[in-house]
């Protein structure tokens, strides 16, 4: 089968930079690499055909050759396949693999390794959220291990460097007509080695354990928000940083309120005879009670606002308001009494000429208007 023009294997058109080759490169080799793909022959033949392209598009010599004879390049000017690995390819497969691992390949001599960073989720009332508090958790932590007091192994002894990469934590391996640098297999990257490592913890040193932290949880905090203790993520290795606990809000849905950034929403159900005739209500607040007055012929659907009375801003001074949206509740279960009251009154309204019901009226003519 007839090889794909070089240009067509990377994605490139054939004016392409230098740095662009480089680039489409390392992005097709990181997709195709085996160590990404295993058992994946199709994957394996592209990262060896993509190879081959970047072999000659980057190096500017055997670029210059293809351009004019195309794949019969290398039988010119005392051109090989193989040959000028050095230099660019090498350090674009490096980066390469780099990505693919996890590092360059470079460590300190310290050995030393930050902790992962942790995420405790914790689930707080709206009341809480909007007056701050403090909370105790519990989070996994470490304790000195107390079968070797902390020296990793059975015999105290200090660990060796690793017979292997010598304390690199990395091993440059053969590939054909290029190196690759891997992290090595008998120390794990770390770059010692420990002959008889301790039972209870496994040559780590430390044994896993429960710590009780305090969160202080700001007025205002909303779901979603998290909350950084630095520190106190797990332990770094042989000395190095722990990582960090990030504290993840979860605000509970409250029977009353609706948040809305700052501000709260609740329902007030009102009686009809309230609505029509006015009055005092008494409605809930985070902090208390409060009075609305309710004027005559207040309808479903009206909004009060109280100001103030809703939550106050993590960032600034300002503090929300409360909106009660009222629902006029209309009676049920009426005795045959209560019916022919109600049938007495609807007839005094209608003699009125809906002067008592306007809304009413506009809603009728509308839909006269609409049907003439």
């Amino acid at each position: 089968m007839s090889k794909r023009d070089f240009y067509e294997v990377l994605g490139l058109k054939r004016n392409a930079s230098e740095d662009e080759i480089k680039k489409a490169y390392r992005k097709l080799a990181m997709k195709y690499h085996p160590d990404r793909n295993p058992n994946n022959k199709e994957a394996e033949d592209n990262f060896k055909e993509i190879n081959e392209a970047y072999e000659v598009l980057g190096n500017s010599e055997k670029r210059s050759a293809y351009d004019r004879f195309g794949h019969s390049w290398s039988g010119q000017n005392g051109f090989s396949a193989g040959q000028g690995m050095e230099g660019g390819f090498a350090d674009a497969f490096g980066d390469i693999f780099g990505e693919i691992f996890g590092s360059s390949g470079k460590r300190d001599d310290s050995s030393r390794f930050r902790g992962s960073d942790l995420k405790y989720d914790l689930e707080i009332t709206l009341e809480q959220a909007s007056s701050g508090c403090n909370v105790d958790i519990r989070v996994p932590g470490w304790d000195t291990c107390k079968g070797c007091n902390g020296k990793r192994s059975k015999s105290g002894d200090a660990p060796k460097k690793c017979s292997l990469c010598g304390g690199k934590g990395s091993v440059r391996m053969q590939q054909g007509f290029f190196s690759v640098q891997q992290t090595c297999h008998v120390c794990r990257g770390v770059g010692e080695e420990i002959s008889d490592p301790c039972s209870v913890c496994n040559g780590v040193g430390k044994t896993s354990s429960k710590k009780t932290l305090q969160v202080n949880i700001p007025i205002g905090v909303d779901d979603g928000m998290r909350i950084r203790l630095s520190g106190n993520g797990e332990p770094g290795l042989h000395g190095g940083q722990p990582g960090d606990l990030y504290v993840e809000i979860h605000v509970k849905k409250h029977k009353i309120f609706q948040r809305d950034s700052d501000n709260l929403h609740c329902e007030l159900t009102i009686p009809f005879t309230t609505a029509a005739l006015g009055g005092s209500i008494q409605v809930p607040t985070l902090n208390g009670k409060a009075e609305i007055s309710i004027p005559e012929g207040t309808q479903s659907g009206k909004i009060f606002r109280l100001k103030g009375k809703g939550i106050k801003s993590m960032r600034s001074s300002h503090t929300g308001d409360l909106y009660c949206h009222v629902i006029v509740e209309i009676p049920v279960k009426l005795n045959e009494e209560q019916k022919n009251i109600l049938r007495n009154f609807e007839v005094s309204l209608k003699d009125t000429g809906g002067r008592h019901s306007p809304n009413s009226k506009s809603w009728t003519d509308r839909v006269k208007e609409f049907f003439s």
